[in-house]
């Protein structure tokens, strides 16, 4: 889609480097990041205090990037959901959802994914590509309502720690005083449990952190999480717990609650013994129904239920209201357009990879 690479989504250290292999003045690098990140330029011509000859050599190598979304849909209760194309020919979604304290941008950080869970539309898609920095960086300068933005969570399409490297670059231009200068507190990460990568999150950023779980049983969560028979969720939670939660970063843990399945006094005595110790939360999420699927969603009573089944044993528990669910923006369902693979086989990822 694009021969030139990107300056949009460039780390200052990345943006250094530009400049050494063009010969530039050092504090080109500072200049650029300040158009790119502090003055939203379109075009590398408007960055006037770069003399014309860098700029010229800049555009013979590079664009700033950019990428308009070609496709919204508007939910019944306000959600939006945006389609952006790929550079390598996909497509992805992420979710707007106001809210009256504030208003969220969920990204994608993946066109498709390969961890294969199974209650998930985009596992059904396959895999299809990793986005660059700068392509979920795209997602938030690129809606309508990025002015408004107060949140962002990657929890849109793909798994961020399978495509580390570029989501690792994109939370620091989101965080860095050179870049947007967004508190950490404000970014929210979620992840399956990819144990090498998620230590190096931890190490490195300081934003939220929200752990896939929805069952605390090894046999039934590989079922559910084929990416359990690599990354035990019992591993994912020992390597949590070694790392100081006690200040302002959040650790949460999202259940996705299907009916009779994982809802039981077993699971909830298991889920306290698993977290025991580990100052978190836990968010409850209702299934949404995806085709062919045995499972069924509960009723709000029983997810009332399990929440103050949790909150006795000393657990901050919240259900996360369902928005979008209309425009299939809810947990789950986001599948950018594409049509569904057929059924995988059991311990296998959504490319077909064996995840045991």
């Amino acid at each position: 889609m694009a021969e030139r690479p990107w300056l949009y989504g460039m780390t200052l250290a990345q943006l250094r480097e530009v400049a050494r292999e063009l010969s530039m003045p050092g504090y080109t690098a500072s200049q650029l990041a300040v158009w790119l990140y502090k003055k939203g330029a379109a075009q590398i011509a408007s960055m006037t205090d770069i003399s014309l000859q860098a700029r010229q050599m800049l555009e013979d190598r590079y664009q700033v990037g950019g990428i308009s979304p070609v496709g919204v849909e508007t939910s019944d209760d306000g959600t939006k959901k945006y389609l952006f194309p790929t550079l390598g020919g996909g497509h992805v979604e992420s979710a707007y959802i106001p809210d009256s304290e504030r208003a969220t941008l969920c990204v994608s950080s993946q066109s498709g994914c390969r961890m294969g869970c199974r209650f998930c539309m985009t596992a059904r898609v396959g895999f299809a590509g990793n986005l660059t920095s700068g392509e979920m960086l795209n997602q938030y300068r690129a809606v309508t309502e990025a002015p408004a933005i107060s949140n962002i969570v990657y929890m849109g399409m793909g798994e961020p720690l399978d495509n580390f490297g570029p989501v690792l670059d994109s939370l620091e231009v989101l965080t860095s005083s050179w870049g947007y200068a967004w508190s950490p507190t404000r970014i929210t990460l979620s992840t399956a449990g990819i144990i090498p990568q998620l230590r190096e999150f931890l190490e490195l950023t300081k934003v939220h952190l929200a752990v896939s779980l929805h069952s605390p049983f090894h046999e039934q969560r590989a079922e559910i999480m084929p990416v359990e028979n690599k990354y035990p969720i019992a591993e994912v939670v020992e390597v949590i717990k070694s790392y100081d939660f006690s200040h302002q970063r959040r650790v949460s843990f999202e259940y996705i609650v299907f009916k009779g399945v994982n809802d039981t006094a077993q699971h909830i005595k298991e889920l306290a013994r698993l977290l025991g110790g580990l100052g978190c939360r836990i968010n409850l999420i209702r299934f949404h129904s995806i085709p062919d699927s045995s499972w069924a969603s509960p009723s709000p009573g029983e997810m009332v239920r399990l929440r103050d089944a949790l909150s006795t044993k000393g657990f901050i528990t919240t259900i996360r209201a369902s928005r979008g669910e209309d425009i299939k923006a809810a947990c789950g369902l986001l599948s950018a357009g594409d049509s569904p693979s057929p059924t995988l086989p059991k311990g296998a990822g959504a490319s077909g990879v064996e995840m045991g």
